[in-house]
């Protein structure tokens, strides 16, 4: 079966753009296109394996932003106000004079971490996230 293959048109910063470039030639992709697919597979697997999350769960936000960014560190309070009940701690790092580096502890229900993991995330300003838990039977 043959799949139509379509064209798009993404703009990226110079620097990112140069980094993807390097990680694809040292992992041997043949184009860029192949290694943007690649990373949307990816993507859309963590994705798929986010909407999973079910029961209780233990678990970890790790996420860098530019604190510089107009309202973002609002946002981000706002959020985890928001899911104040499921956040056991917080711990938070300067790592220049524009990014911050956090890592935020949970404890309840999976959907809930999701959620509050996808609200973070989806913020402009929010260069890295990655969620990860474990199911528990207990509590912590």
């Amino acid at each position: 079966m043959e799949t139509e293959l379509m064209r798009i048109g993404v703009s990226l910063p110079d620097i990112l753009l140069g980094e993807f470039d390097e990680i694809i030639g040292k992992r041997g992709y043949s184009s860029r296109s192949e290694g943007i697919r690649d990373a949307i597979r990816s993507y859309i697997s963590y994705y798929e394996w986010m909407n999973d999350i079910k029961g209780h769960r233990v678990g970890t936000i790790a996420f860098i932003y530019d604190h510089t960014k107009r309202g973002l560190s609002n946002a981000l309070t706002d959020i985890q106000h928001h899911y104040s009940h499921l956040i056991k701690s917080s711990v938070h790092i300067h790592l220049s004079h524009e990014e911050c580096f956090e890592v935020v502890v949970l404890n309840g229900d999976g959907k809930e971490i999701t959620e509050l993991s996808e609200a973070m995330m989806a913020l402009k300003g929010v260069k890295f996230s990655r969620l990860t838990t474990v199911a528990s039977n207990e509590n912590i």
